[in-house]
């Protein structure tokens, strides 16, 4: 092929992996909005990703050779109507999510198997014939380069180096430009705009280049294979590992680095970019060493895999880490070796042939779908995250070893030598996470499929000392603040409260000053070892369980309210910090409000909380209540005034009246409400809490683009403003 056809073979790839990773952010955060921000939801998009990249490799591969010789048409043709069919799935599964939804409803709570299961198959359903399109390409390709270049046995490592560098750019690209500026829909028709371009100028190639059939012997006979890959087996059980070892270990890196690096959606890519630039270094340096026919040996390869593999382990060590730069520093040796082998084996493995690089390829994929279920929802939730690194380190220490008789006796010796030490270090020293840090400051730590929860008491002296950490990040002390947040709203309902809602659990205090009044409380929470640590905070939890007024769900507060037939006087809503976090827009947006207002009872209330955090962000939460709710006050806390109560509604808001408030108490409330006071007086504490109406107008800005919906989550993708709000010395936070 002319180097200029192989130049645009490489941008076309380049461009279609840009669009993958682009669908796999839009439709993961559509997954979250219609079946709730849960980790089991992130690993079936991703493990749907996976499986369709496995399906349409394996059956284009087995297919597109006797396809385009009984046709007679080239194989970019057939690539081009692939990519065709992906950018239609730009429009197709946002509706087709829309309609799972509606199937879902009646299922139970999200963590239960049912849900799980379903969940599961509308999301199969909905995203794996597009994902099927994404797999053809790599089989698609790879005959059209072998119709045009019958030599050429290394065309899968020249297309996988092209797509992971476009995923790369659609990473960052998404995350810090196309999203904030254009939202998620019109981002997924940027992407289905590059596809469809693809397809014409692939078509316009497949005029140009039309089919050329090979001989039967070219087309089937792979290029002599290396010493260790002419045992076909193994070579598919080092692909099969290395993709499950990897993508589990990505999933065991989110949650054990979000204490340093938060839980933003930009740590998020910092790390999945981080993990794709150290795959592409590797692609490229086996790129260049096969130019100059002098590629590493394989063993070589799996020895150092094998050593490199412990390094997130050891720099997960609080004493030593605590630095985003350090962590990046851990991963990039173990993503570029594997960067390098993957590349280097399928093309030994197939010889160029599509038919034997899909099988390869498909194996490695199906190895990267099942790693992230199994750690998902079998070890995270009974290990810790050093052990989990650790086993998942140690099946390429076993490939080493049966393979050592074709290492060299230094790589042996070096090899066994890291190993046998790093293990040894990692078995003795007892604080080589945060979770081991936490428990010896005394921390119950509980696990679950979705977090890692720390409950901890710094201030061993004084209850209020306690603290709920999830996955390291702080999330919560005991406060009066989250007792404000049950008996504010209760205060302002229409004559006496008989019910309320509160989404996030949290602590449980919010919940516990809920059930002080008397009434019906309903709480959900996504963290099922969130609400087992409610015992560890209140020592009445366990007579508070017991009461048959109070109902405790594990579930999604948006897709509760999305199914259930409920009302309520009062939703109380408190989001984990910070406000930034990924997903939190979920139930700050438009969207939400609307679908909130629909649960209230007539004269009901809804509770908004805000902390700190940037200014925009708290006119944007504002304009997004006020397009929803007619009748909106502001009251500033009474600890240290430091963050905001709305109170929002559908009927004009009562003038506060502390006698009647106090006369609408009942006493087990008041005790409540007075609890961590020196000086409990009701009234006098009443009359300090709504002592500060804060006038809204000062919040409410003119401009009304200024908002949180779901398409345009304004408060989690922020890095372009802040840029320049900072470079021009505008950005402000607000307390």
């Amino acid at each position: 092929m002319s180097k200029r056809l192989t130049a645009i073979l490489y941008l076309l790839f380049f461009v279609s992996g840009f669009c993958g990773l682009l669908y796999q952010v839009v439709w993961l955060r559509l997954a979250f909005a219609a079946y709730g921000i849960i980790t089991p939801v992130m690993s079936i998009v991703i493990s749907v990703f996976m499986l369709g990249l496995a399906i349409g490799s394996f059956v284009g591969g087995r297919w597109i050779v006797p396809l385009t010789r009984r046709l007679r048409v080239s194989a970019i043709l057939f690539y081009a109507a692939a990519e065709i069919l992906i950018g239609a799935g730009a429009f197709m599964v946002p509706v087709l999510f829309a309609h799972g939804t509606r199937l879902l409803f009646n299922i139970e709570q999200m963590n239960s198997v049912n849900y799980l299961l379903f969940s599961g198959a509308v999301i199969a359903a909905a995203m794996l014939p597009w994902c099927v399109m994404m797999g053809l390409t790599f089989p698609f390709m790879m005959a059209f380069i072998r119709e045009n270049q019958r030599d050429n046995n290394q065309s899968f490592s020249f297309l996988y180096q092209a797509n992971v560098l476009g995923a790369i750019t659609g990473t960052l690209l998404t995350a810090y430009v196309l999203v904030e500026l254009y939202g998620f829909r019109m981002s997924s028709y940027i992407a289905a705009l590059c596809n469809f371009s693809i397809a014409l100028t692939s078509i316009l190639i497949g005029i140009r280049h039309p089919f050329k059939a090979a001989s039967a012997a070219v087309e089937a006979a792979p290029a002599p294979a290396a010493p260790l890959t002419a045992r076909p087996m193994l070579t598919l059980v080092i692909l099969f590992t290395t993709g499950f070892s990897s993508m589990a270990m990505e999933v065991v890196w989110i949650r054990a680095y979000t204490i340093i690096f938060g839980n933003t959606i930009y740590a998020f890519a910092a790390i999945l970019a981080a993990y794709l630039a150290a795959t592409w270094i590797g692609s490229y340096y086996y790129r260049k060493h096969l130019s100059e026919s002098a590629p590493f040996d394989t063993s070589k390869l799996v020895a150092t895999l094998a050593a490199v593999s412990f390094f997130p382990v050891l720099l997960n060590d609080p004493r030593i880490a605590g630095n985003p730069l350090m962590v990046i520093l851990s991963i990039i040796p173990f993503c570029a070796v594997l960067g390098y082998l993957t590349p280097k084996l399928i093309d030994e493995y197939s010889g160029g042939g599509p038919k034997e690089a899909a099988r390869a390829y498909a194996i490695n994929v199906i190895g990267c779908i099942l790693g992230p279920l199994i750690v998902s929802y079998f070890t995270l939730p009974v290990i810790s995250l050093r052990f989990n690194m650790i086993v998942l380190a140690l099946p390429f220490a076993t490939i080493f070893y049966y393979i050592r008789k074709n290492a060299q006796r230094t790589d042996w010796f070096v090899t066994m030598g890291i190993i046998t030490a790093s293990f040894i270090y990692f078995t003795l020293t007892t604080n080589l996470s945060y979770e081991e840090y936490f428990m010896k400051q005394g921390a119950e730590i509980r696990r679950d499929y979705a977090s890692t929860v720390a409950s901890t008491t710094p201030e061993k002296d004084r209850g209020d000392g306690k603290q709920l950490i999830v996955n390291g990040i702080p999330v919560t002390v005991l406060t009066g603040i989250t007792k404000h947040m049950a008996h504010i709203p209760l205060l302002f309902t229409e004559g006496q409260p008989r019910s309320a809602l509160v989404i996030c659990f949290g602590m449980g205090t919010t919940y516990r000053s809920l059930m002080s009044w008397g009434i019906d409380v309903t709480a959900v929470e996504l963290m099922p070892s969130v609400v087992d640590a409610f015992g560890y905070y209140h020592k009445d939890a366990g007579e508070i369980l017991k009461n048959p007024n109070g109902h405790i769900l594990v579930d999604d507060g948006r897709r509760f309210l999305a199914r259930t037939k409920q009302t309520f006087d009062v939703i109380t809503l408190d989001h984990s910090p910070p406000i930034e976090g990924a997903g939190v827009s979920l139930i700050l947006s438009e969207e939400f409000y609307e679908l909130a207002k629909k649960h209230l009872n007539d004269g009901g209330v809804l509770h908004q909380w805000f902390h700190m955090g940037e200014d925009k962000i708290l006119y944007a939460m504002t304009r997004a209540i006020v397009k929803s709710f007619p009748y909106v006050k502001v009251y500033k806390s009474l600890a240290n005034r430091q963050g905001f109560h709305f109170i929002a509604s559908m009927k004009p808001i009562k003038p506060v009246n502390v006698a009647e408030f106090v006369k609408k108490m009942p006493q087990k409330a008041q005790e409540d409400l007075v609890e961590w006071f020196i000086n409990p007086d009701t009234e006098s504490i009443i009359k300090q809490i709504f002592d500060f109406e804060f006038d809204i107008r000062y919040i409410l800005k003119d401009d009304k683009r200024l908002t949180i919906t779901d398409d345009r989550p304004f408060n989690e993708y922020y890095f372009i403003r802040r840029a320049v709000a900072k470079i021009n010395g505008t950005y402000v936070e607000v307390e």
